[in-house]
């Protein structure tokens, strides 16, 4: 009979089954999996399938119809509808749920109706049923289930049965048999707050289910109930409720402990690896821990068993009070996703993992107890890395970006300053795609050009040029496709510059210098001294330039400015010509060109920038002259070389008479070669003479701005002036002759101290704190005793250049400043000088006089009138160097006239007061000191 009762119940349930399809349509292939794992029921629905729509499923009731799945409602009747690491929906649910039905606690099916729309509103839904079988008859005298949503414990029991025959008769009043016993339940809770005792009915309305199978009495709870309680047994905290079903029914009295406790935490990361920790004996469960005794511990993931955990790389282990399963982030099995955080890119690892942990003890025979638990690791920070893989050799280049997760994309780049989507980018001529890595990972590769427009290039070394790409990639991150922004810079320095060599020739009359133009201007510039050779240097000292497309072309004549004689006499000069070529941005100087040629010429006159005139002159005079008695104004000035046609003179401009004046923004130097006559008689007034009257007038013209240094200090010669230009011209000592002023030979000092015994070198540098004095002499050469030296304007200035501004004035027409003011007003500062006259040439106190410092008779000072000595003092913090310029005057005691310029500097104020002079018969000259560093006591 008993096999006929389940015979009988298998073919109700087919019709039953048969009869709820009717009208339902099937899940399309591949859109529905599902297993039973554990008596649990497990689905999972294919997300591609539902890639833009939206679902709901609907628990199907045997009773009562479709049932529309809620949280409350999940987390009442033991379903969890969530979501695996892979973003499928995933439905879970237990064999001893609310809707499921139960066949003698060994089959148990459930149809679930999965609905999909296009619309949020769920209109127009399709839906499938889907059913789902799960036989499951080795059942634990207690099983424990810890859901994500709800904690369950069924217990083995006996239930008063009407009859054990099943019969239809029986099936079909089993539902109200069920129903009276189900009201008579009463279940008493135990917590914190006190003990609780409810009926099945009202403990429903807090959220749980309370029921009883033919064997088996369960009960399902939310975590965190009121009638739970919290407790943390082996450092894992524990949600727990206790409780006891009571059943009463005339005089059968039956009490089950059901009691349940689930682990809320115990969840560790490192950087990686994540470990789950659930405690191995848990007291509420096992209340005689001496006889408890584990029969086995498994693990798994998702709904499959684990067999050999290492050969995942996982790591189950065990002892007296912990069971620990150890994940590697990254793990076969659980999955990376990418993920932005405060603009920071990283990853995070999730896992659904679930234990089952059996064991006995002696209040219960045997307890099955599984935990199911999706972990997910916090946000871990994964800076991208940038792989130069650039090559040199194909002037290309190649830059990797990563590494990434699949959920990565580039969506655009910007090289530079411009902004380019992949498609823009493509058709540009950049080459972008991706490549794989063996852990799963990718890398975005960019290739890009060294002569692209958008790289930067920057001339560097000597024959170098460093390329820089900069990119700024937009990537789409993860699922949500949050942008995130990434910069990178490579470079790249290759040796791809050819210096240009310069070739060098000559003519009769010029000198020429061909280089290639690549590169001129743009990487380097060519350099006469100090000064750029532009287009307008070259028309000023008379050059010539010429380009094709290749190559520049420069003519310099023999006689143009910025040449160099290495050797000048009368038969023949030899001019060498520098140039330097010097990067554009450092000045740094890579080469120097230099031509050197022999010229023969007749004729010349050469004017250096130390002040030094060579001439050669070609005397054409019929009869011929004897070139030996040629001289200039001074007669000791002869000829270093001639012959019968020529006589070369060298000579400086402070000597042999030469004289100075100014003419708009020239010096013009002037000095003439003339010929001594030979007279008949000798002794007696010349009567006759057979020597023509010949005279030849030499001219140098200098820029006032770049005037010659006649004073003590030496320049560096790549910083020297230019050459001025001179001239020559024959005339007779007729009216036409005019007279000038002689330039003086002056030079000027800076003494080490007020002494005037040791003077600072050209080459030493002259540091001064503010408010030391600097002590200036002034010393007039080669003049007879007779004649006496005065300052008439002398001034300080921040630059060497006569007419540099601003300027500050010392003395005036002959006459000390005492306060020196700017002639030019400054916002910023002002300069104070202060001379002084004492026996020590010092400043006392508080006194403000403008005096001369004294010069008395020594070794060195033969004529004190040849001299004068100041003392200056400077009050500004601001200044760093300064330069003194003085034009100086010799004038004679005997002819001097009140009112003109060679007053007031005598020797003594007394005798200054009465001194006569005259200007018209003063000689004069230019000296400059400097320059003097005025620094602050600590960088002294």
């Amino acid at each position: 009979m008993e096999a006929v009762g389940h015979l009988l119940h298998r073919i109700w349930l087919f019709f039953f089954l048969f009869w709820l399809g009717q009208g339902r349509r099937m899940a399309p292939p591949g859109f529905v999996e599902s297993s039973c794992r554990s008596r649990i029921f497990w689905m999972k629905l294919n997300k591609l399938l539902l890639q833009g729509k939206f679902f709901q499923l609907e628990i199907y009731d045997p009773y009562s119809g479709p049932v529309l799945l809620d949280e409350q409602l999940a987390s009442r009747c033991g379903y969890v509808l969530s979501e695996d690491v892979w973003g499928n929906p995933v439905f879970r649910a237990s064999v001893l749920g609310c809707h499921v039905a139960n066949e003698a606690d060994e089959l148990f099916s459930l149809t679930v109706n999965i609905k999909v729309s296009s619309f949020s509103s769920m209109r127009a839904a399709v839906t499938y049923t889907y059913p789902m079988y799960c036989s499951y008859a080795s059942w634990a005298s207690r099983e424990i289930v810890c859901e994500e949503n709800y904690m369950e414990v069924s217990v083995k029991t006996d239930v008063p049965a009407v009859s054990n025959d099943y019969t239809v008769a029986w099936m079909s009043a089993l539902p109200e048999t069920q129903n009276v016993a189900y009201q008579q339940w009463q279940l008493m809770f135990v917590s914190p707050s006190g003990r609780k005792r409810i009926t099945v009915s009202d403990a429903v309305k807090l959220g749980y289910s309370f029921n009883n199978s033919l064997s088996r009495v369960y009960l399902r709870a939310p975590y965190h109930s009121n009638e739970s309680d919290v407790s943390v047994v082996s450092g894992v905290t524990m949600n727990m409720i206790t409780s006891t079903s009571m059943y009463r029914q005339r005089w059968l009295l039956l009490l089950i402990d059901t009691t349940v406790s689930c682990p809320v935490d115990g969840i560790s990361f490192t950087n990686t690896t994540l470990t789950w920790t659930v405690p191995r004996v848990i007291p509420t469960l096992v209340v005689q821990e001496s006889t408890f005794l584990s029969k086995s511990i498994v693990m798994g993931v998702d709904d499959q068993v684990i067999v050999n955990p290492e050969e995942m790389n996982y790591l189950l282990e065990y002892n007296e009070t912990h069971i620990r399963i150890t994940i590697p982030t990254g793990a076969e099995g659980g999955k990376l996703e990418s993920s932005i955080s405060g603009g920071v890119y990283g990853v995070t690892y999730c896992i659904d993992l679930f234990l089952e942990h059996t064991w006995t003890d002696a209040d219960w025979q045997t307890t099955k107890y599984t935990v199911i638990k999706s972990i997910t690791t916090p946000f871990m920070p994964q800076m991208p890395t940038v792989i130069n893989n650039t090559a040199p050799e194909e002037r290309l280049f190649n830059v990797a970006l990563g590494h990434f997760l699949p959920d990565v994309s580039l969506v655009a780049i910007t090289v530079g300053n411009v902004p380019f989507s992949l498609r823009e980018a493509q058709h540009h001529g950049f080459k972008i795609y991706e490549t794989p890595f063996s852990n799963g990972t990718k890398a975005f590769i960019l290739e890009v050009s060294f002569d692209d427009p958008y790289v930067l290039r920057e001339y560097v070394n000597r024959n170098e040029t460093k390329y820089t790409l900069l990119v700024n990639y937009t990537l789409s991150v993860g699922l949500e496709m949050m942008l995130y922004y990434h910069s990178a810079e490579v470079e790249c320095v290759i040796a791809d510059i050819v210096v240009p060599e310069a070739v060098g020739s000559c003519d009769e009359e010029n000198l020429y210098l061909t280089l290639p133009t690549f590169g001129l201007h743009q990487y380097w510039d060519l350099y006469l001294g100090n000064k750029l050779l532009n287009r307008h240097l070259a028309l000023t000292n008379g050059y010539l330039a010429a380009t094709n497309s290749t190559h520049l072309i420069l003519q310099i004549p023999l006689f143009a400015g910025g040449l160099i004689y290495e050797e000048v006499s009368f038969q023949k000069i030899k001019a060498r010509f520098d140039v330097a070529l010097r990067k554009v941005r450092t000045m740094e100087t890579l080469q120097m060109f230099s031509i050197s040629c022999s010229f023969n010429s007749s004729a010349f006159i050469i004017c250096n920038p130390d002040g030094t005139i060579m001439v050669s002159a070609q005397m054409k005079t019929v009869p011929a002259i004897d070139m030996s008695k040629t001289k200039l104004r001074d007669s000791s000035c002869k000829p270093k070389e001639y012959n019968e046609a020529h006589a070369f003179f060298k000579f400086h401009v402070t000597t042999c008479g030469t004289s100075v004046r100014f003419e708009g923004d020239h010096i013009i130097y002037e000095n003439e070669i003339s010929y001594e006559k030979e007279t008949l008689p000798r002794q007696s007034i010349p009567t006759i003479t057979r020597d023509p009257d010949y005279r030849l007038t030499v001219l140098c013209y200098y820029q006032a701005k770049e005037t010659l240094v006649l004073g003590a200090f030496s320049r560096d010669p790549a910083t020297s002036p230019p050459f001025g230009s001179g001239m020559m011209f024959p005339r007779s000592n007729t009216a036409a002759y005019r007279r000038v002023r002689q330039a003086l030979n002056v030079v000027s000092r800076v003494s080490k101290d007020e002494s005037f015994m040791e003077f600072y070198g050209p080459s030493t540098a002259i540091l001064k704190q503010p408010m030391e004095s600097v002590f200036l002499e002034v010393e007039l050469k080669d003049e007879s005793p007779s004649v006496e030296l005065y300052l008439e304007n002398c001034w300080v200035a921040s630059s060497p250049d006569f007419n540099s501004n601003p300027r500050w004035n010392i003395t005036v027409d002959g006459q000390v400043v005492l306060t020196v003011q700017l002639t030019q007003q400054s916002p910023n500062f002002y300069l104070y000088l202060l001379f002084f006259l004492s026996n020590r040439c010092e400043i006392n106190g508080s006194e403000f006089a403008a005096e001369f410092c004294p010069v008395p008779v020594s070794p060195r000072v033969r004529h004190p009138p040849h001299f004068k000595r100041l003392a200056v003092r400077t009050l500004a913090q601001q200044l760093e160097q300064v330069y003194v310029h003085c034009l100086v005057a010799a004038c004679s005691p005997t002819n001097a006239q009140p009112g003109s310029t060679c007053r007031g500097q005598c020797i003594s104020s007394r005798e200054r007061k009465g001194f006569p002079g005259h200007p018209s018969d003063s000689l004069q000259g230019y000296v400059l000191a400097g320059p003097v560093w005025i620094v602050a006591p600590d960088r002294r």
